[in-house]
């Protein structure tokens, strides 16, 4: 015969339900953050994305009561640290910064995830690819260049933040528009490319101004043209492709991703936290003294953004022959 409950015994089991109950309820928005978020950059340290996340994580310790720790994840064109965002427990403790290989990874056939295994909080910044050179280059030119290349296809080894990534799309959408031909040389990242160019081992990289700028003040190296629609301000004496008769702009953008069940409520602290950042002087100062171009848009527009760069990456990767 089963004993009778005492009346603690029956305190206790009830305290120990309602414990589980609260455990398995939502989030409530007044509870998070209660600990350090981590912010996955899918590169090497010292390249654009690497240096907007540190910069946005720094801005917003006046816009969050816990601290952002920058965790970098390179690896595989930024497969690796994406598919570790879209993984990642939906709680708001693991956050990325999704950069524009969102859209042409899934194409490329290098990874299992998809752009809708996200959630967009905001866009923090975006860039444009150039040709730079070493600064004891034989071109002075892009014209210079590229002749060059046509003439001696695949000896101009080029390099970009991994195979499939934007600089190398940018770098191949180059060779489709004139006929030059290169010799493409992934790395994890801008910033080992870059040091591979300041090494000789290649003769060019396509990453953004923001990523050679300081070595091209230093007179290490020399950027031949931009990939974007206008001249930009940090190098007003550059030309864009576009003024050399070559239709051509493509370049990055970088902002805050979550993994796509992460709770509203969540994603609205994450939101409002991000916009308070974005419109903080010393991240915009931040950026600015990298090179690097303050380019706001929030979830709404963020998001229209990857579905229209989705279906655009897609026609460009087919008319490659790299979609898979």
């Amino acid at each position: 015969m089963l004993q009778k409950l005492t009346f603690s015994t029956k305190m206790a089991a009830l305290t120990l339900v309602a414990g589980a109950l609260f455990t398995t309820a939502p989030v409530k928005a007044a509870d998070y953050p209660t600990k350090q978020i981590d912010l996955v950059v899918p590169y090497a340290a010292g390249g654009g994305t690497d240096l907007v996340a540190r910069a946005f994580a720094d801005a917003a310790k006046k816009h969050l009561p816990v601290s952002i720790g920058v965790i970098n994840k390179p690896g595989g064109s930024g497969a690796i640290g994406f598919s570790e965002i879209a993984a990642a427990r939906p709680n708001g403790y693991k956050i990325g910064l999704g950069t524009v290989e969102l859209t042409t990874l899934p194409s490329l056939g290098m990874v299992r995830f998809k752009t809708s295994d996200f959630t967009p909080i905001a866009r923090l910044n975006a860039d444009p690819a150039a040709i730079t050179v070493r600064a004891d280059a034989p071109w002075n030119t892009v014209e210079e260049f590229l002749q060059w290349s046509k003439e001696n296809p695949g000896k101009v080894r080029i390099g970009n933040s991994g195979t499939g990534a934007i600089w190398h799309l940018a770098a191949a959408a180059l060779e489709d528009k004139t006929g030059a031909k290169f010799t493409h040389v992934p790395y994890d990242g801008a910033a080992p490319a870059v040091t591979g160019l300041l090494g000789g081992h290649i003769e060019a990289v396509s990453v953004s101004p923001g990523e050679v700028i300081n070595h091209v003040k230093g007179g290490k190296l020399k950027t031949l043209a931009v990939m974007s629609d206008e001249r930009i301000k940090n190098m007003p004496d550059v030309p864009t492709l576009k003024e050399k008769n070559i239709d051509l702009s493509i370049g990055t953008w970088r902002g805050l991703i979550v993994p796509k069940k992460t709770p509203q409520n969540v994603v609205d602290v994450l939101a409002k936290a991000a916009k308070e950042t974005a419109e903080e002087p010393a991240f915009q100062d931040a950026l600015n003294k990298l090179n690097l171009n303050y380019a706001w848009q929030d979830s709404a527009g963020f998001q229209q953004q990857i579905v229209e760069q989705e279906a655009y990456f897609a026609t460009l990767l087919a008319q490659l022959n790299l979609k898979k």
